[in-house]
């Protein structure tokens, strides 16, 4: 039997990619988007879903679950970049980003689990970052936004381990996607005491925002981790040394980890 995937956001990027790649192994794969009616060389069907949106997110579970019966795996996926000096981005934004990071993807894993626990079966995971290890500079939003559904997972899949469910986290690292499209950038504000640093650091990270990784490299790893029966807690997908970063946090002192973040943003 074919197993039934839900990807929220898959209609560019990593879900995208993880959609197409599962689709070819034979997977039933539906993804999301808010506006599926634009997208017009998806291999697999869109529904509509706004992560925002509670009923939204209820009646796109119900959907898949009325064509297809089940749901063997859902990907969180669907996520936004913020950048800008905190005492600057405006306050709905940061709201913005975390219905989107955090509370959207809580809400579809509380959508789904109710079909997963009758199954008696099913995996959760949630893309996160690498970003949400630590606190980056001008990307403080951003990272706390990921780290916080690190440690609602480490949390939720305890609570639902006797059903038979599975949750995890991966942390991909740069990949070239077309993030920085849909990234809110807070603008440089003439005269601010952040005008220079803070243009210096959107500079290089929209200057490496297409070097990153091939995405690809995502679904193959997402392919390997459904097939795993016992997946780990953690994943972390990407550049070596953006993986070893996270080690270096631990193993360092704090300041010392602070200094070396400030050096490579050229703070």
């Amino acid at each position: 039997m074919k197993k039934v995937v839900l990807i929220t956001g898959g209609s560019s990027g990593i879900g995208k990619s993880i959609g197409e790649f599962l689709y070819e192994k034979g997977f039933t794969v539906y993804g999301t988007s808010r506006n599926p009616e634009k997208i017009k060389n998806s291999v697999f069907p869109l529904i509509t879903l706004d992560v925002r949106d509670k009923l939204s997110i209820q009646n796109a579970v119900a959907e898949v679950i009325a064509k297809s019966g089940r749901v063997d795996v859902l990907i969180n996926n669907a996520g936004v970049g913020i950048t800008g000096p905190i005492e600057e981005i405006p306050t709905e934004e940061i709201k913005n980003n975390f219905e989107t990071n955090l509370f959207g993807p809580i809400e579809v894993m509380k959508a789904i689990l109710p079909q997963m626990r009758l199954q008696k079966s099913g995996l959760i995971i949630n893309i996160t970052s690498i970003a949400g290890y630590m606190g980056l500079p001008y990307r403080g939003i951003y990272s706390a936004s990921k780290g916080a559904l690190e440690l609602i997972t480490e949390a939720l899949r305890m609570e639902v381990k006797s059903f038979g469910i599975h949750i995890t986290n991966v942390a991909p690292g740069d990949f070239a996607t077309n993030i920085a499209a849909g990234r809110f950038h807070s603008p440089i504000i003439k005269g601010s005491d952040y005008e220079i640093p803070y243009g210096n650091v959107l500079r290089t990270l929209n200057e490496h925002v297409d070097s990153g990784n091939n995405p690809n490299e995502m679904a193959k790893a997402i392919y390997k981790i459904i097939q795993n029966p016992n997946p780990k807690i953690h994943y972390k997908i990407g550049a070596f040394m953006q993986k070893f970063s996270i080690v270096l946090k631990r193993l360092l002192p704090d300041k010392v980890y602070e200094k070396m973040l400030m050096n490579h943003y050229k703070l």
